[in-house]
C-alpha cells in the first residue's frame, strides 16, 4: 500500500447522497446495479454502477443514503456512463457492503 500525504487525501471529495433510482445492469461483465444518486444542490444528481448484488436488490436501495467519491472523471462502463464511485468494503466472503452514515444527514454533506 502506497503512502499518501494529507494534501492528497484532501483532494478526494467524498459526499453523502440519497439513492433516487436503482435498476439491474445486466449488460455489465460482473453483476451490478445502476444507481442514480441525489447529492444535493451543489452537485445534483449523479449516476453510477456498483457490484453490490450479493447484499442488495435495486428496490431496497431507493431512499437509502450512501457515500461516494464525486470528483473522479466519468468512466464508461459498457453502455453506461458512471459519474461517481460509491464506497463499500468487503465482507468475510468478499461481497461488497455499502458505506453510509449511521444517521440521516443532508445530501451533499462532505466527509470530515
Amino acid at each position: 500500500m502506497a503512502d499518501i500525504t494529507f494534501d492528497d487525501f484532501l483532494k478526494v471529495d467524498i459526499r453523502v447522497g440519497r439513492v433516487l433510482r436503482a435498476e439491474p445492469f445486466p449488460e455489465a461483465r460482473k453483476p451490478a446495479i445502476k444507481l442514480w444518486i441525489d447529492f444535493g444542490g451543489e452537485i445534483g444528481e449523479k449516476k453510477t454502477s456498483a457490484q453490490i448484488t450479493d447484499h442488495y436488490r435495486p428496490e431496497g436501495l431507493i431512499g437509502r443514503q450512501v457515500m461516494a467519491v464525486v470528483n473522479f472523471p466519468p468512466r464508461q462502463i459498457g453502455p453506461f456512463m458512471s459519474e461517481v464511485l460509491v464506497l463499500g468494503t468487503s465482507d468475510a466472503q468478499g461481497a461488497i457492503v455499502l458505506v453510509a452514515p449511521d444517521q440521516d444527514v443532508p445530501n451533499g454533506g462532505a466527509m470530515h
